[in-house]
């Protein structure tokens, strides 16, 4: 089930699953406002974005119900996450499945909203989008990409290529917006040879990993997983991680993995992370490929949980392709 695209003059209303909008300085605030109504569309804020209960966070009840607000609200289009967090997963046994089953929206954020798009896709069917969250509206510099394929996913439903970006960027652009770092990519890393097509799951992997043996944890067969990870995760972390993965029921049907850009602090280069891939013998029969523009640096590309995708991956050559979103 696939919600309908966003066209100019739609609303798109602010929610907070996990951290409070009181952490955003008001000049990031102002520039994503800027930034969305200068695509054409009008931003509102759930009543309970704002609040703060020591975990820069508010209570369950407060989030939940912004969330059933935006979904049951006729004249909104879209759901947009404030900020990732750790605390999402508090709010699935009290959402409304039915609500969102019968009222499909687009809902787009990543990081911990990753146990939101991956439960909802369980519970309803309903194709959500692990996309910027508010806040990256709010970056001065470096942004275009990211507005680019925001725009590919949520405004037509034409398949689109994911091309590397030019150059990435991994610094505290929110504290500083003028004196930024950027980076040159090397584009995709092929780790395993091979081609496949299959549907989206997945996100940010240690976020993932908290569904495992759960009701809301979505089947891996004729899946192409998404991952990606922050700087807490270094070497060692996602080694055992991904091992866990591995050990999902259905894993043995999932055909292909896009593994994101990792955040410089975790140390985790593309030689390290394919040494930690060709470890495991269950990835042996797999296509493989990292070092792509989702994840916790910038730019980054939107994409669809629960959507289709074909990858095509031969030393020297990759391609991403996303079929339907």
């Amino acid at each position: 089930m696939i919600p309908p695209k966003l066209k100019r003059g739609d609303e798109i209303r602010i929610v907070a699953p996990a951290t409070s909008i009181d952490v955003l300085s008001e000049e990031t605030k102002t520039q994503a406002v800027s930034v969305l109504e200068g695509l054409g569309y009008k931003v509102s804020f759930g009543k309970r974005v704002y609040g703060h209960d020591g975990f820069d966070s508010t209570p369950i009840e407060d989030r939940v119900a912004d969330i059933h607000d935006a979904f049951a609200d006729r004249n909104v289009k879209a759901l947009s996450t404030v900020l990732g967090g750790f605390n999402s997963n508090q709010l699935l046994p009290h959402l409304d499945y039915d609500l969102i089953r019968q009222n499909p929206k687009i809902l787009c954020g990543y990081s911990d909203i990753t146990v939101l798009h991956n439960a909802i896709y369980k519970k309803t069917g309903l194709v959500s989008y692990n996309g910027p969250h508010f806040a990256m509206f709010g970056m001065k510099k470096g942004c275009d990409y990211t507005i680019e394929y925001f725009r590919k996913c949520l405004e037509s439903s034409e398949p689109f290529d994911v091309l590397p970006s030019a150059e990435w960027s991994n610094d505290k652009w929110y504290l500083d917006q003028v004196n930024r770092t950027f980076v040159k990519n090397d584009g995709f890393r092929v780790i395993n040879e091979g081609e496949a097509e299959g549907r989206i799951i997945g996100g940010n992997q240690c976020t993932f990993n908290l569904l495992h043996g759960t009701e809301y944890m979505p089947d891996l067969k004729g899946s192409i997983l998404f991952l990606e990870d922050d700087y807490y995760c270094h070497a060692k972390i996602f080694d055992r991680d991904l091992q866990s993965v591995t050990q999902q029921p259905g894993f043995d049907g999932v055909k292909g993995i896009v593994i994101g850009r990792f955040e410089k602090a975790s140390q985790l280069q593309p030689d390290v992370v394919e040494r930690i891939v060709k470890g495991k013998r269950e990835l042996d029969h797999i296509p493989i490929i990292s070092e792509a523009d989702f994840s916790h640096t910038t730019p980054q590309i939107t994409f669809p949980i629960g959507g289709t995708v074909r990858m095509s991956a031969k030393k020297g050559s990759a391609s991403i392709r996303i079929l339907e979103h």
